[in-house]
């Protein structure tokens, strides 16, 4: 069993910061790829970043210059600082684990709430 839990959402006012971590944990091999998604409601899941056990990383253009994905291998853990906030990254954002061996897990989700 491989478990996936999310947390930091919340919220908070246009132009603000929140970071997001994802913790892995259970019977896993290792991690290829770690990514975010997001789903805003009445909308389908977006991809929001990701970064690859070899550090390459990769970011949705509506992110690019304010969201920052890093990863702790050690730990099999990944982050989403996010700054300049505006409106429309209001959504649940959720962590997903891609193994080597072939699994995918995603977490729960995580709300993020920002005001203008």
């Amino acid at each position: 069993q491989v478990q996936v839990v999310e947390s930091g959402g919340g919220l908070v006012q246009a132009g603000g910061s929140l970071r997001l971590s994802c913790l892995a944990s259970g019977t896993i091999s290792r991690i290829s790829r770690m990514a975010w998604h997001r789903q805003a409601p009445g909308q389908q899941r977006e991809s929001v970043a990701l970064i690859t056990s070899s550090g390459i990383t990769n970011y949705a253009d509506s992110v690019k210059g304010r969201f920052t994905i890093s990863s702790d291998s050690t730990k099999n853990a990944w982050y989403l600082q996010m700054n300049s906030l505006k409106p429309e990254d209001t959504a649940v954002y959720y962590c997903l684990a891609n193994l080597f061996s072939g699994g995918s897990y995603w977490g729960q989700g995580t709300q993020v709430t920002v005001s203008s």
